[in-house]
């Protein structure tokens, strides 16, 4: 007696998937939910990303979440790199790019132990894990389907989602921001593009983004930024 309604409720449930993994209305609409979600709060886009994979039948794996070989080998090196990579674009890159040593957006956070609790949340939550949900996890599947998997389609979506990540820091962090966010989107694109993994990026991210606190906290974005360039 069941059955009707059971086969009814999956054919349901596979039109939903089915439209969620296009490229019509209800992807549309997904995209613009994913896209201003964390106007509301962190990391409110990279939730809807999960409830959008969980919808539409994507199995996590193909939005870059697959167990490291190592966990202990990912998060030094994560964390390494991420290091390295602020410290380079802070005393080498921008520097370079004539940005100001200053980030006047997050200046608040000099020396005023207050702000921690809310910064560290939302540079590992809301960075580290959000934002790699959203610029390589969801675009990169999104992109992946619509140009393919090859050299060129991998090229494209790594220019294309670095650009939008360098776009959505243009309002906060002025044009300095948005390039420094560009650059890096290149470098974490990258190895995605390469490794199809993003937990790596995630710790990478979340690091760099320590990195940039610790400096700006401590005071030290004018020394750290003449480094090389008096």
């Amino acid at each position: 007696m069941n059955l009707p309604l059971e086969s009814g409720r999956s054919d349901s449930e596979d039109r939903l998937a089915e439209s969620l993994r296009g490229f019509g209305p209800a992807g549309i609409l997904a995209f613009i939910a994913i896209l201003f979600g964390n106007l509301l709060f962190l990391p409110l886009s990279a939730l809807i990303v999960l409830l959008w994979a969980h919808l539409a039948r994507i199995p996590l794996s193909a939005l870059g979440f697959r167990r490291p070989r190592s966990w202990t080998a990912t998060l030094l090196i994560g964390l390494g790199l991420g290091v390295a990579l602020k410290l380079l674009m802070k005393s080498v890159v921008m520097p370079l790019l004539g940005a100001d040593p200053i980030n006047r957006h997050y200046h608040f956070l000099t020396h005023n132990p207050a702000a921690l609790p809310w910064a560290l949340y939302a540079m590992v939550v809301g960075a580290g894990f959000g934002e790699e949900t959203v610029y390589r996890g969801y675009l990169f599947e999104r992109m992946g389907r619509l140009w393919g998997t090859g050299r060129g389609g991998k090229t494209a979506t790594v220019l294309v989602s670095s650009l939008l990540f360098g776009l959505a820091h243009l309002s906060e962090q002025g044009f300095s921001g948005a390039e420094q966010a560009f650059i890096v989107g290149l470098v974490v694109g990258t190895f995605v593009a390469v490794t199809g993994e993003i937990v790596l990026p995630m710790v990478l991210h979340a690091a760099f983004d320590l990195t940039a606190l610790a400096i700006i906290y401590c005071g030290l974005e004018n020394r750290v930024a003449h480094w090389f360039f008096r």
